[in-house]
């Protein structure tokens, strides 16, 4: 299955991605029901262990890194707090002006123990979540 959300920003594409570029530092944008995050190794290969309201984690695996194209793309390792198998997300920066942008949020995944729709709410929802985060601290 394939899912993506864009959103637009009334900020400079430059300025969102300071704060999407750094795989460790989301919390800088989205702090919402996450109480950490740690990052182990540099660049690509390195894992980030996100730590959620009530004890759960996440980990991500930095799978792709590219500057110049203000993109990054991830998969999920480790324990699954997710049913999706073979996650692979890719969060993009496009510039619509000088001072608008728009941030493109996509993944593909598959959902065995779960009905489609019900995977891509799932999915669509996360996303939205996080672009009303990075909205709130980009454009305030």
């Amino acid at each position: 299955m394939e899912v993506k959300v864009s959103e637009n920003f009334a900020a400079s594409g430059e300025s969102v991605w300071d704060f999407l570029r750094e795989f460790g530092g989301l919390r800088r944008w989205n702090s919402k029901g996450i109480d950490s995050v740690s990052v182990e190794g540099e660049g690509v290969g390195a894992v980030r262990t996100i730590g959620l309201a009530g004890g759960m984690e996440l980990q991500e695996k930095l799978e792709a890194y590219d500057e110049g194209g203000r993109s990054f793309s991830y998969s999920f390792v480790g324990k699954k707090l997710i049913p999706l198998d073979d996650y692979y997300a890719t969060m993009t920066v496009v510039d619509e002006s000088e001072s608008t942008c728009r941030v493109d949020w996509g993944s593909t995944f598959e959902h065995p123990s779960m009905d489609a729709d019900a995977a891509r709410k799932l999915v669509e929802g996360i996303y939205l979540a996080g672009f009303a985060a990075l909205k709130e601290t980009v454009e305030s």
